[in-house]
């Protein structure tokens, strides 16, 4: 499902217009950003929540050549389920 196709899911079934439905989805998408930026977490129960995990530097390797590369340290986000939505994937 791409953006389009969620939003027209969201507004079929919260029977709102697709332009509001839109907006709500990307303000939804702005903050989680903005708080994800800042280093904070976000957490809908039930749903999951979102985070931010620190990453090493670490030591790969080169699948083309196979010499050794140097991975920088980086910050990534993590999303982990929540146990209802776990729940319905079963």
């Amino acid at each position: 499902m791409n953006k389009a196709e969620l939003i027209d899911a969201m507004a079929a079934a919260s029977k709102m217009t697709k332009a509001d439905t839109k907006k709500a989805l990307d303000a939804f998408m702005g903050v989680t950003k903005k708080t994800l930026k800042k280093g904070d977490r976000i957490s809908l129960i039930g749903f999951g929540s979102f985070s931010v995990a620190k990453r090493s530097a670490r030591e790969g390797v080169n699948p083309r050549t196979g010499k050794k590369i140097k991975i920088a340290a980086k910050k990534v986000v993590k999303f982990k389920a929540g146990a209802d939505l776990a729940g319905t994937v079963k």
